[in-house]
Parts: C-alpha cells; sequence; structure tokens
C-alpha cells in the first residue's frame, strides 16, 4: 500500500480547512440560527457540504463505501483539485497521453504545472514502454489516463492501466466518464487495493444531468480526507443533490436509455460507413463516433449551415470529427446531410 501522505504537497497537509456551520452541527431539525441564513424560503438553507444522503444511494449501486466517494461540482472540479493537492506549481509534473480530453490541460495550465505528454498508439492505445520511461521523470507527480478516451472512444487495456497504478509512485486518476457505455469492467474496486489510485466517474452522461455537474470520484478514504480539506464547503448545491438522487430513483430508466443509445452507435456506425465522405469510423466504447473524413473542416461547416452540431477535432487528429449518438431522428438528420455533402 502507498503511503498516502507523501502524495500530498505539504502546504495542504498544513492546511487548516474552513469549518462552516454544518461542519459543527449536522443534524437536520432544529432551530438553526448558526449560519446567517435567511429564515424565509424552501431554498434558505445551505446544503449538507458532504452530500451524505446522495453518497449513500451512490453507495448502494456503485458498491463503494461512502467514506470512499468525493463528489465535485462536475468532473472538471475534481481534475483541479487533483493538481491543487498533489502538484507544486512551477515545480511538479502530470503526465497525460494525447490525444485526450482538452480540460486535463487547461487544469495544469492554471495549477502552473508542466504537462508531460506520452502520445497514445496509432490504435489509441497507451504506449507503455514509453509511459515508464516517462515516469523516471521524479517531478511527475499525476499521470491522468482517459478510459473510454475522448475524443478517439475507445477504452485502454486493462493491463497497461493496471501496470501503470502499480509502477508508479505517485497519483493516478483514471477518467470513466463514459464507462457506462462500455463493456470493460470499471476501476474503482482497484481502489482498495491501490491507495494511488482514483477513479472518476459522471451524472453527465449516461444518467443524462449535464446540466447538474456532478462528477463522483473513488478513493482510499485518507485520499478523500485532503479533498474535503481543499474544496469548497458547499460545492453541490440542494437542487443538484435532489436532482441527483432522483436521478438514482430511476436506475432501470437510465439502462433502457443507455440500450437505447448503445443500439443506435451500431446503427450510426455501419450507416456511416457507407456514406462517401466518410473515410472511416473508429470503435467506440463511449457514446459517440470519431470518423475520419475527406475534409474535416469543409464537412463541419456544411453541417453547421444546416444547424447540424458535431465536434470538428481537425486540430487534433487529421481530418476527424467526433459525433455524439442523439435520438433515432436526430441520427437520421445527420445521416441524410451527410448522404447530400460532395467535396
Amino acid at each position: 500500500m502507498t503511503d498516502i501522505d507523501i502524495l500530498v504537497r505539504e502546504n495542504i497537509k498544513a492546511l487548516s480547512p474552513y469549518s462552516c456551520a454544518r461542519d459543527e452541527f449536522s443534524g437536520s431539525e432544529g432551530t438553526f440560527l448558526d449560519a446567517n441564513e435567511s429564515p424565509f424560503g424552501s431554498l434558505n438553507r445551505y446544503p449538507d457540504p458532504y452530500q451524505r444522503k446522495l453518497k449513500e444511494k451512490i453507495s448502494a449501486i456503485k458498491g463503494m463505501p461512502p467514506g470512499s466517494i468525493f463528489l465535485g461540482n462536475g468532473s472538471d472540479e475534481i481534475i483541479d483539485l487533483c493538481f491543487r493537492i498533489f502538484c507544486k506549481p512551477g515545480t511538479d509534473s502530470a503526465l497525460i497521453f494525447p490525444p485526450t480530453y482538452g480540460m486535463y490541460e487547461v487544469a495544469a495550465e492554471i495549477n502552473d504545472v508542466k504537462l508531460v505528454r506520452v502520445p497514445l498508439t496509432e490504435d489509441f492505445q497507451i504506449d507503455t514502454e514509453e509511459a515508464l520511461k516517462a515516469l523516471n521523470d521524479r517531478s511527475i507527480k499525476l499521470v491522468i489516463i482517459c478510459s473510454p478516451n475522448n475524443p478517439t472512444g475507445n477504452a485502454m487495456k486493462a493491463s497497461d492501466i493496471e501496470l501503470i497504478v502499480k509502477s508508479f509512485r505517485g497519483i493516478v486518476l483514471i477518467d470513466e466518464a463514459y464507462s457506462d457505455f462500455s463493456v470493460h469492467k470499471s476501476f474503482r474496486g482497484l481502489t482498495t487495493a491501490c491507495g494511488n489510485l482514483i477513479v472518476m466517474q459522471t451524472f453527465s452522461k449516461a444518467m443524462g444531468m449535464a446540466a447538474a455537474r456532478i462528477g463522483m470520484a473513488f478513493m482510499n478514504p485518507q485520499l478523500l480526507t485532503y479533498f474535503n480539506k481543499v474544496k469548497p464547503p458547499y460545492n453541490i448545491s440542494t437542487i443538484n443533490q435532489r436532482a441527483a438522487l432522483n436521478c438514482l430513483s430511476r436506475c432501470e430508466l437510465v439502462r433502457k436509455r443507455i440500450s437505447i443509445i448503445l443500439k443506435e452507435r451500431e446503427r450510426l456506425a455501419r450507416a456511416l460507413e457507407k456514406i462517401a465522405v466518410i473515410e472511416k469510423v473508429y470503435p467506440s466504447d463511449a457514446n459517440f463516433l470519431l470518423v475520419r473524413t475527406a475534409d474535416a473542416d469543409r464537412i463541419y461547416s456544411e453541417l453547421q449551415k444546416m444547424n447540424i452540431i458535431v465536434r470538428n477535432r481537425n486540430k487534433i487528429i487529421r481530418g476527424c470529427i467526433r459525433i455524439t449518438v442523439g435520438t433515432r431522428k436526430e441520427n437520421n438528420i445527420l445521416l441524410k446531410a451527410l448522404r447530400n455533402i460532395s467535396l
């Protein structure tokens, strides 16, 4: 087991966190005159800063103890906290595997942390030989792996991820935002044995709650104490906590919608392969498809003129656009438009 404390910045270990009113009294009944709230209104009270009811529900569904669950204001807050807790500005580094989710780079720049990049292989997998070489750099304190990866759509090989987790002495963050659309097993269960592992998931994709901004992270309880020290006291609103609880009470509906998306993903992929301007449809473990086209910029522009919005990834992966799987009707509109584009 990794010694957690040695992975944390000294100033974070020494930090005395802000103590809010709900830290000092966490009950739900009483005459509340402690937090300078208005006595009027249905949303006048501050939310539970530790989202206890929501974590209990997540625990029952995900099979992880509540004490190993952290909730962030979107996954982006969790990513930022990883840089702030483990990487010293201007000194430490983080390792990523491009092409991947762009917020890792933005968060690194905001926190003045240098990024080391080991590009994915031609089939969008981790080059483990190069990764292990890079990890000889003692300034690297954080490794971020997106699986299934955005924008490529594929899951990374489990053996490659486990090799990095077990070889690296720093923190490994696995971003599993799209795991609900994949047949591959989540790594969250590995956090019990590997104290340096954090696995991140989200309410934004399969749960259909992107507007609520709730990210989940599963980790060693000792790590969790540092996240609770650094996060803002009330980072998830009462409204959003209630919305998430309501969503989790409808798991069967969520599973049904995932099934529909997966069927549409396969149908859309087969149809795209037959369209002249599409050169390749890459395999996907996510709710989107990466496709290589004859002219990504032109196709993106033509679709935009028809109010069909896809993501142009040409600057990241030459010739590629990323297409989110929509409803059957939305996908048919896209397919019809692409068939009518000639280059």
